[in-house]
């Protein structure tokens, strides 16, 4: 985004994080039209396997079928509407079995038996099928899309909404990388003030010391500046080979990273939720997952070289502790800007020019909610 286009942009206004009006039609604009990440696929591999996405009050069932493919199904039985799962993961045995009265459905959704129907007058097993919601795999990572509609959708394909990233995850091979730790956080905070400040670093010496230790807060550019996806890398410090607690690196570098981005790390927010950062030894995904128009969970997750996760006495404390902390000092200002803006003093304030991505971010934002360039 231009200087001048930034000299222009002010931050949003207070209803876009506080009002439930506006956080209502986000879930119809944005979230029921968006590819959402929602999980890692390395334990979704085998016949049956299977996880639970909570989304917007949906439970959504992950399921790996008997073909290969990987679907997404609503966990609500097609007979009364009981829950047909409760288990966070595990294994279904050839089918999926309801806990009430025991209508069978089989892994591709099919309905397979349902149990003293069949004198019902016009009843036909394939007329309830479960209700199925897109999926698709990218990098090893499972995207849902509530559209049916691929012409309703931000992108008609998560591969197309990867587009712009897809030589980076080659490269760092992140299809193929094991996950390492997970953490999860509760942020009393919208969605959209931690996306804004995972994209931008003026904020880093102010709150940041260890991390400005390593990285130079200024060093950022951007290669992705308009879109759905914003982002680019930032410098590691001549001393520093990696972002952890030490900055030395002790991890080999992933896929075929070399060169100058064995110096550097590349974030990007990709819209509306997702965060990316990749490190030369290591990937972090970021998940937001909106609660409520003031909350947010954020579920953080550290991968690594299947190698590196396989040896015995694997040992990722050293990104993990330092990403942690990181993440909670994040958290509490983000936490101090929604009370912020939610008093009657907050007025949409200037960005400055190392604000770049949050004004573009918020320009797309306003796209897809339809705002234009005026105050709502």
């Amino acid at each position: 985004m231009s200087r001048a286009r930034v000299a222009a942009a002010s931050t949003l206004p207070a209803h876009c994080y506080t009002s439930t009006g506006t956080f209502a039609r986000e879930r119809e604009r944005i979230f029921d039209r968006s590819w959402l990440y929602v999980a890692r696929v390395e334990t979704l591999r085998e016949a049956g396997a299977f996880a639970l996405v909570e989304l917007f009050g949906e439970s959504l069932i992950l399921v790996r079928g008997g073909d290969g493919a990987l679907r997404a199904f609503y966990n609500v039985c097609r007979h009364r509407g009981t829950r047909l799962c409760e288990s966070a993961a595990g294994r279904f045995a050839g089918a999926i079995v309801c806990p009430y009265h025991a209508w069978t459905f089989a892994l591709d959704g099919s309905l397979a038996a349902a149990r003293n129907m069949s004198g019902v007058p016009g009843f036909d097993k394939a007329d309830y099928p479960l209700h199925a919601v897109a999926v698709e795999e990218v990098a090893g990572c499972a995207f849902v899309n509530f559209s049916a509609d691929p012409e309703q959708r931000l992108a008609p394909t998560a591969k197309a909404y990867l587009a712009p990233l897809a030589a980076k995850l080659a490269r760092w091979d992140v299809g193929r990388l094991s996950l390492g730790h997970t953490a999860t956080y509760e942020v009393a905070a919208n969605w959209k003030l931690i996306v804004q400040n995972y994209s931008e670093c003026y904020h880093c010496p102010v709150i940041h010391p260890q991390l400005d230790a390593l990285s130079p807060w200024d060093s950022g550019s951007n290669d992705l500046a308009e879109g759905a996806i914003l982002g680019g890398p930032m410098s590691l410090r001549d001393a520093h080979d990696t972002m952890s607690l030490s900055g030395n690196r002790r991890r080999a570098p992933l896929g075929g990273v070399d060169g100058d981005d064995l110096k550097r790390v590349y974030y990007y927010a990709l819209f509306p939720t997702t965060l990316l950062s990749l490190h030369p030894d290591y990937v972090m995904l970021h998940r937001v997952v909106p609660l409520g128009v003031d909350r947010s969970r954020v579920v953080c997750e550290w991968l690594f070289a299947p190698e590196a996760t396989a040896e015995p006495g694997f040992d990722p404390s050293d990104a993990v502790d330092f990403w942690d902390l990181t993440n909670r000092q994040d958290w509490h200002v983000c936490e101090l800007s929604q009370r912020g803006i939610a008093s009657r003093a907050y007025t949409p304030g200037p960005y400055s020019e190392f604000e770049s991505m949050l004004a573009a971010y918020d320009a797309h934002y306003r796209t897809v909610m339809e705002f234009g360039s005026a105050t709502p």
